[in-house]
């Protein structure tokens, strides 16, 4: 295969449809699981590290996407925790002991439910959270590869993924390493994990939304900020969640 923009997008093309036609039925249940958390007063929290935390900012606090959710990240610790000690260093997702901190540190209530999104789905600090969020009763979505998952050893001492613990499981389709394009001197690029994850993101959302309007409920969703009326629309609907979501950081 040539390394090329046309080669790159017919691997794109090629799996998103193939995504998007194997994890309907996910879609769905991630859907299902969302839409009753948010009918029961719930809020959705995103987490993902490195580049899965693109998919926490699909979730959480975008024009065209869903009020009630919010994002939950590693600087975290610094941000509401205090000491910038804390994130320094690349491997700080391996370490399970970051997870318990992140979960007291965020705005949490019984009835929320979770999206969770790592590629390989064996690091530490996510393998951890899960659990946690499992341990304290909170419905569970998960997004990562089954392909890279598979392939690998968890990093976390219990041995279970990421996937071990989610009530809905959503592979986004990405290859062993997550780059498509082979190099002849070994290597690929091309990754696709970020844009397959977006996708189910934003399905998802759909989906959510789809649900609520047949409840005959108004969904609360963001408008962009960039429009007239944007910010007093999207002010009116956060205030109903004052203090359970965090934005600008």
């Amino acid at each position: 295969m040539t390394v090329s923009a046309d080669a790159y997008l017919a691997v794109v093309t090629e799996t998103i449809g193939r995504v998007a036609a194997e994890q309907r039925q996910n879609v769905a249940d991630a859907a299902d699981l969302i839409a009753a958390a948010l009918q029961a007063d719930g809020v959705v929290h995103a987490f993902g590290t490195g580049h899965s935390e693109a998919l926490a900012m699909e979730i959480a606090g975008r024009a065209g996407g869903l009020v009630p959710t919010n994002r939950i990240a590693l600087r975290d610790l610094v941000l509401v925790g205090g000491d910038p000690a804390d994130v320094l260093g690349p491997k700080l997702e391996r370490d399970p002991a970051v997870a318990h901190r992140l979960y007291e540190l965020a705005p949490i209530r019984p009835q929320d439910v979770f999206v969770l999104a790592s590629n390989s789905g064996v690091n530490g600090a996510m393998v951890e959270f899960a659990s946690v969020v499992k341990e304290r009763g909170h419905g569970l979505v998960a997004i990562t590869s089954a392909q890279h998952s598979g392939r690998m050893t968890s990093r976390h001492p219990s041995g279970r993924k990421l996937a071990d613990f989610a009530d809905v499981v959503l592979d986004n389709g990405a290859p062993y390493g997550d780059a498509t394009l082979p190099l002849p001197g070994g290597g690929a690029v091309g990754a696709v994990s970020s844009i397959t994850a977006a996708l189910l993101a934003q399905q998802i959302v759909a989906e959510v939304v789809a649900r609520l309007v047949a409840a005959g409920q108004r969904p609360p969703v963001y408008l962009s900020a960039n429009i007239t009326g944007g910010d007093e629309h999207n002010a009116e609907l956060e205030a109903r969640y004052a203090g359970r979501i965090r934005r600008g950081s």
